[in-house]
């Protein structure tokens, strides 16, 4: 068995021990000579290059001196003195985050949590919510430094602002036409929250993905959204009758009012014609009565019969007519009028 055994220069063990010593020797060798203060150069070299730091774009780096606030840095390359005299920390103030309230979303797959979701309306209903909440970093230090763990806190206070404003509406105004206010309002109570808080984070979005009651009345209360829909849709409907059919009768009564204006002023004007032709008249007959009167006559006439042939024969104080017609009465639309008669014609 002895020839298997290997020798010492061959030993395992032995041999680390010499590399240990060949180790030792060039150490002892170095720093003897000028190799030591070359190590204290490296050393100190290596330990002023690690105060720098890159500042990515989209970021914002917080400088701490002994543990206080020095200076917020903008992106690129930067640098700081070494630990333990300052550090540095990262925040991504560019990215869009994100909480869930109500439910947990893995890649096409959500489950909900009832524990979270379900909630007590105003007119002490039950209902399913599930809300999304965006925000992004507003202020590095009071995130890094403000509270304790801020995107817990968010997440807390969404769950807190959400309970809060469900808690002041009824299941239907939730459910219906009040569900864009209520989440605008969620917004609005969680933002107050998270600067009450000092968390440095900003709400950017905040959106109701599910409002439905329990899944055993849920039929029901979808048939309830149905038929306001539907009352909505009527109404909306209603309106836009109203909208064309007004517009069309204040036209025809305006028509009407312009028709009776102008109807008003051609009378006026004719009543003021009439009027001055009467005064034009009365002027004449205070000249000549006679011969008004007997010209007024004979215009009336002309307009009483129209179509009738009539012949004026002046008077000659005698009872009997002076006319003598010798042929047919129709003979008198092509025969003169006989000597002492006037004929008028219209």
């Amino acid at each position: 068995m002895d020839q298997f055994r290997p020798r010492d220069e061959q030993d395992p063990v032995r041999e680390i021990e010499r590399g240990f010593e060949s180790a030792k020797r060039w150490m002892e060798k170095m720093f003897r000579g000028k190799g030591a203060w070359l190590i204290v150069l490296i050393v100190v070299l290596g330990y002023l290059l690690s105060g720098f730091y890159r500042v990515g774009p989209g970021e914002k780096g917080v400088v701490l001196l002994f543990g206080k606030v020095w200076a917020i840095t903008e992106s690129g390359p930067r640098y700081r003195l070494p630990r333990p005299f300052m550090d540095h920390a990262i925040v991504d103030v560019a990215q869009v985050r994100r909480a869930e309230i109500g439910y947990r979303s893995s890649g096409r797959h959500t489950k909900t949590l009832p524990a979270e979701a379900l909630m007590l309306t105003g007119d002490e209903n039950i209902v399913d919510v599930q809300l999304l909440v965006q925000y992004e970093v507003q202020d590095p230090v009071k995130f890094l430094f403000g509270t304790h763990q801020p995107e817990l806190a968010l997440r807390t206070a969404a769950e807190v602002a959400l309970r809060g404003i469900v808690g002041e509406n009824t299941i239907d105004f939730t459910m219906t036409k009040g569900r864009m206010e209520v989440q605008q309002q969620v917004g609005v109570y969680l933002q107050k929250l998270l600067d009450a808080y000092n968390t440095g984070l900003k709400i950017t979005q905040s959106r109701l993905l599910a409002v439905d009651p329990p899944a055993k009345v849920k039929d029901a209360f979808h048939d309830v959204v149905r038929a306001w829909e539907d009352r909505e849709r009527l109404i909306r409907e209603a309106e836009g009758y109203r909208e064309d059919v007004v517009p069309k009768a204040r036209g025809r009564a305006q028509e009407e009012i312009r028709k009776a204006e102008a109807f008003k002023a051609q009378r006026v004007i004719r009543a003021e014609g009439d009027a001055q032709r009467f005064k034009e008249i009365l002027a004449a007959y205070s000249k000549a009565p006679p011969v008004t009167r007997e010209r007024l006559y004979l215009e009336t006439m002309e307009k009483v019969l129209p179509k009738v042939r009539k012949v004026v024969v002046e008077g000659s104080g005698s009872p009997v007519l002076p006319l003598l017609p010798l042929g047919k009465w129709g003979d008198l639309e092509t025969k003169p009028p006989a000597a002492g008669e006037k004929e008028t014609e219209k």
